[in-house]
């Protein structure tokens, strides 16, 4: 005997909560900004799932488990799954939740086939794993980026691409285009991306040596990075109050290695960037590439071209930095906002054109 339907219109399941980088990209800004209820399961709501964090916390995260477990009992109408269900289980639990909706969505926004990295507790729960356990059992796949959605299709035959979208109206605005004395960088990110800067060293100790320019380095990160530390300040990230800190800087930064998970990647620094109005200087690799060209950001490949791009972003003219951000708020309003993707979005989790009013749910977000 099949389960009984959950008449909610919509059940999330996510690693993280709304503080977590991707949940909160790919989901909890949805939610808010469609006006969205969701029965929302985000295992223990933290920002990311560390495995000598969570085994610190065995009794939250055995009822996390069970709760997962009895999900599939009561079917639900909608299913949206992102990223994975629990940061132990193996893909049977995702295939399980995916396999018991009526209709079921797999989201993901990195190229977690081909994380292969990690200590042990990626070697006893492999993404790569469970990423193809969702792939395979969801009834409709939405990917990231062209490259993601490319590997999907070998799997998947319902796969649509949505990017990572930003509220451009929602981020504080760069007015002044004067250069800061000393000129000020910026690079806002994870702990874990912060050694992308090193690929840069030393282009950026080159500016810094011939301008004075410093980087101001939004993370939660604490990290060495060598020598950059000379020049790097570093602020705390919050998820309010990234988007000030951007706005009093000159020119951001968007570096990222050619490897084959960063091609995955779904160049989300260089869309905030963008709409705050800054120029930016980023590494063409993967969806970067189509980001940077939409948004008028500097394509830079090599160690003299980033110097070469830096370089002539400081030295031109504050109408002329003026103008480029204005053509990366643009390029990303048009290219990667909520407003321009909403209704591919709606169609994607299988709600159409419905109103707010005409969902029915458990938990409001």
């Amino acid at each position: 005997m099949r389960a009984p339907v959950d008449k909610c219109s919509l059940r999330v399941v996510t690693p993280y909560g709304p503080d977590g980088g991707s949940s909160r990209v790919r989901v909890f800004d949805w939610l808010r900004w469609l006006d969205l209820n969701a029965d929302i399961h985000d295992y223990l709501g933290w920002r990311n799932a560390d495995p000598a964090a969570l085994v610190r916390q065995p009794g939250k995260v055995l009822r996390a488990e069970l709760s997962l477990r009895t999900l599939p009992k009561t079917r639900a109408a909608r299913l949206l799954l992102h990223r994975e269900a629990s940061p132990f289980s193996r893909g049977r639990l995702e295939q399980r939740l995916l396999s018991a909706a009526e209709f079921a969505i797999y989201d993901f926004d990195d190229a977690l086939q081909w994380d292969v990295g990690g200590g042990w507790a990626r070697r006893v729960a492999p993404k790569p794993r469970k990423c193809r356990f969702a792939v395979r059992s969801a009834d409709r796949v939405i990917a990231g980026n062209d490259v993601l959605a490319d590997w999907a299709s070998a799997f998947s035959r319902d796969v649509v691409m949505i990017p990572s979208c930003v509220d451009p109206s929602s981020y504080s605005r760069k007015r002044v285009y004067d250069l800061n004395d000393p000129p000020l960088l910026v690079w806002v990110g994870s702990p874990s991306t912060e050694q992308y800067l090193r690929l840069v060293e030393q282009p950026l100790l080159e500016i810094n040596r011939r301008t004075g320019a410093r980087i101001r380095l939004v993370s939660s990160g604490t990290t060495s990075l060598g020598p950059l530390d000379a020049m790097v300040d570093r602020e705390q990230w919050t998820r309010h109050g990234a988007g000030q800190l951007l706005t009093g800087c000159d020119v951001a930064i968007a570096p990222l290695a050619d490897g084959l998970y960063e091609r995955g990647k779904c160049a989300y620094k260089i869309l905030e960037y963008a709409a705050t109005g800054l120029p930016v200087v980023g590494s063409p690799i993967g969806a970067n590439r189509l980001a940077l060209h939409r948004t008028g950001g500097t394509a830079a490949t090599r160690s003299d071209d980033w110097s070469e791009a830096l370089l002539a972003l400081l030295s031109t003219s504050a109408e002329n930095r003026m103008r480029l951000g204005e053509k990366a708020y643009q390029g990303v309003a048009q290219n990667y906002s909520f407003s321009a993707w909403s209704s591919s979005w709606l169609s994607a989790v299988g709600l159409g054109d419905k109103s707010n009013k005409e969902l029915v749910a458990t938990e409001a977000y």
